[in-house]
């Protein structure tokens, strides 16, 4: 172990997206691989040898020449790409840890293709990994190793965050955090627009929407030890101009938020059923 986390293991990765990319960047800034111990491969585009060239990392244009030589195999690839793997390639994940970021796939289905895998883990990031400021969440097939829990933790926490939930759960965590980065970034283009409403132009409505989201977000970072609510009341005096706003929401922009999440995850269960 290293003073970034645990040192990890040689790795596969399935895909070379912008999520494959993120994990790949953020395992070489922390130093809990080198590139020489990490691999990836991909379909019939050229993202895996863009990700190898850019980052050092080996690609596999024939991954099964190498199975026998990584032992954590993470599926990055786009879900519906899934079903066409070859076969050999799971073959190949006998004994290994598999570990899949694949939106709606449950562990059931990775499970059927990598029956002899040692364990199968589920997990749900989101888009801020992309800048080392993501939260991760995952559920495993069967209750981790110490040994393979240390590896999960350290891959993942090179994205940020990290929280083990059942997987039970893991529809609710797709709709409020996996989801949950298109809320905020459509509510600064509202926001936007409603200061050009009232009168800004929209080059400083854009400055203004964007920088309070951005600086508002890194205040309740700062601020563990304050609740939202309490965060709410330091901005509000009574009679004031933000009391003003958040009355005019009622309660309806609790009700359309909550909604918005019973729908995502409504659709999260039935994408994970097809």
């Amino acid at each position: 172990m290293n003073s970034h986390g645990k040192t990890l293991p040689p790795t596969l990765f399935v895909g070379a997206g912008r999520m494959a990319s993120a994990i790949v960047r953020g395992i070489l800034d922390s130093g809990r691989a080198g590139p020489e111990k990490l691999y990836c491969t991909c379909g019939n585009d050229l993202t895996g040898q863009h990700l190898a060239e850019a980052t050092g990392i080996h690609f596999a244009e024939d991954p099964g020449s190498i199975l026998s030589t990584v032992d954590l195999f993470l599926l990055a690839c786009k879900p519906q790409q899934l079903k066409d793997l070859p076969a050999s390639l799971f073959t190949g994940t006998s004994g290994k840890l598999v570990v899949s970021i694949l939106a709606g796939i449950p562990i059931n289905r990775l499970s059927a293709l990598s029956p002899l895998a040692r364990n199968v883990v589920r997990v749900m990031p989101n888009t801020p990994a992309q800048i080392g400021k993501g939260i991760s969440v995952y559920a495993s097939r069967d209750p981790l190793s110490e040994e393979d829990q240390s590896i999960v933790e350290s891959l993942l926490s090179s994205m940020g965050s990290v929280v083990s939930l059942p997987e039970d759960l893991m529809d609710a965590v797709t709709a409020l955090s996996g989801s949950g980065p298109a809320y905020l970034f459509e509510f600064t283009r509202i926001l936007t627009e409603a200061g050009k409403d009232i009168g800004l132009s929209n080059e400083v409505s854009s400055e203004l929407a964007r920088q309070t989201i951005i600086g508002s977000a890194a205040l309740m970072e700062s601020r563990s030890d304050a609740t939202p609510s309490e965060l709410v009341d330091e901005v509000t005096s009574p009679g004031g101009t933000t009391e003003a706003a958040l009355q005019s929401f009622g309660n309806n922009f609790e009700r359309v938020v909550v909604e918005a999440l019973r729908a995502a995850r409504d659709r999260s269960r039935e994408l994970s059923s097809l």
